[in-house]
């Protein structure tokens, strides 16, 4: 229904528009009585065999909605209901922005991708930790921080320590969003350096904390081996959770879609199908070639079961899904989690 029915009308709405209308709409129709215990009858599947502990928490599924789909904490409850194990919420700065001008998100129906050079627009941190104070549900959240786009690189541990503190106690756990390409200079955070600094700031105070919370780095896909290697010495080194592989590429090599199309999109992020091969890649080189002794979580172009399996077999202890959630619809999460459940029971 969804594919055939669903997307092709929310297709012909520019892809924010039918963002936001699509977020109004769940937040009706699950606020009606009984439809929440209606989606999760559908949609949910509770399993010990679907059950993972990364960072010493236990992710009831292994599946979760990526950063960058519910930016302000709007629809944690309401998504909930969908079967993911975990929601990451984000990105989120210290003050309020609006983001880039728009346009700036756009679909490629050939390519299964969207670009993105959003710009972390989203609330602020307190509106953002205040919604999550009021949430019902107790689905585990992660929290994407960042910092403002005016804010220069060498006061950014200012802001990633601010909205560390404003969400401690509201996300389960952080991840330290380095890797957008869409705030100019942020990616220069991934240089070993500033990124060290970075990190044991924030580590610094995590520690401070009567119970320290499990963060995360996201990283590009762009980056070359060595850079990661770099990136594997400085996680070890700051003792981090793990990381997360990986963010949106700037990369156009292979798209299927018109260039002169893309072209004139303009600048930004490309998710979905095309971040797929390279993102499984560098989970493997991670976990697999380097032997990594810390955790990773594996997003991107997540479109089937398959993929997923990809990924997990790849080295990822979760996955995080969101262009392919626009593209497959909400039985995509349910797929990926029976055919986890079906190779689990068979190997245990």
């Amino acid at each position: 229904m969804y594919r055939f029915l669903i997307k092709p009308l929310l297709f012909l709405i520019p892809p924010e528009k039918a963002h936001h209308f699509t977020f109004a709409l769940l937040k009706f129709v699950l606020n009606i009585p009984f439809v929440k215990y209606l989606y999760r009858a559908v949609f949910c599947i509770n399993d010990k065999f679907l059950s993972c502990k990364v960072g010493g928490i236990t992710f009831p599924g292994p599946v979760g909605l990526a950063a960058g789909f519910d930016k302000n904490a709007l629809l944690t409850d309401e998504l909930s209901v969908f079967g993911f194990g975990f929601i990451e919420i984000g990105t989120v700065t210290p003050r309020p922005q609006p983001g880039n001008p728009q346009p700036r998100l756009f679909r490629l129906p050939a390519d299964e991708a969207l670009l993105n050079r959003m710009g972390f627009n989203n609330d602020g941190m307190e509106a953002v930790a205040n919604r999550l104070q009021q949430r019902k549900s107790k689905i585990i959240i992660g929290g994407n921080i960042g910092k403002n786009k005016d804010t220069p690189n060498e006061n950014a541990l200012d802001d990633y320590k601010l909205c560390f503190n404003s969400l401690f106690n509201h996300v389960d756990y952080f991840v330290v969003n380095v890797s957008s390409p869409n705030t100019p200079g942020l990616r220069e955070l991934q240089d070993r350096e500033p990124l060290t600094e970075l990190l044991m700031g924030v580590q610094q105070l995590n520690n401070s904390k009567p119970v320290p919370k499990p963060v995360f780095l996201k990283i590009a896909p762009d980056l070359s081996y060595s850079q990661v290697d770099e990136i594997i010495e400085i996680v070890k080194l700051t003792h981090l959770t793990g990381l997360i592989i990986s963010n949106t590429t700037i990369s156009r090599e292979g798209l299927k879609s018109n260039q002169q199309k893309i072209q004139e999109m303009g600048a930004g992020g490309i998710s979905g199908r095309p971040v797929r091969q390279r993102s499984t890649e560098l989970i493997h080189y991670v976990c697999k070639e380097k032997n990594a002794p810390f955790d990773v979580i594996g997003v991107g172009g997540i479109h089937s079961a398959e993929d997923a399996i990809e990924k997990l077999e790849a080295g990822a202890k979760l996955v995080q899904v969101f262009t392919g959630f626009i593209y497959e619809g909400p039985f995509l999460i349910k797929k990926i989690n029976k055919r986890i459940l079906a190779q689990r029971r068979l190997g245990g």
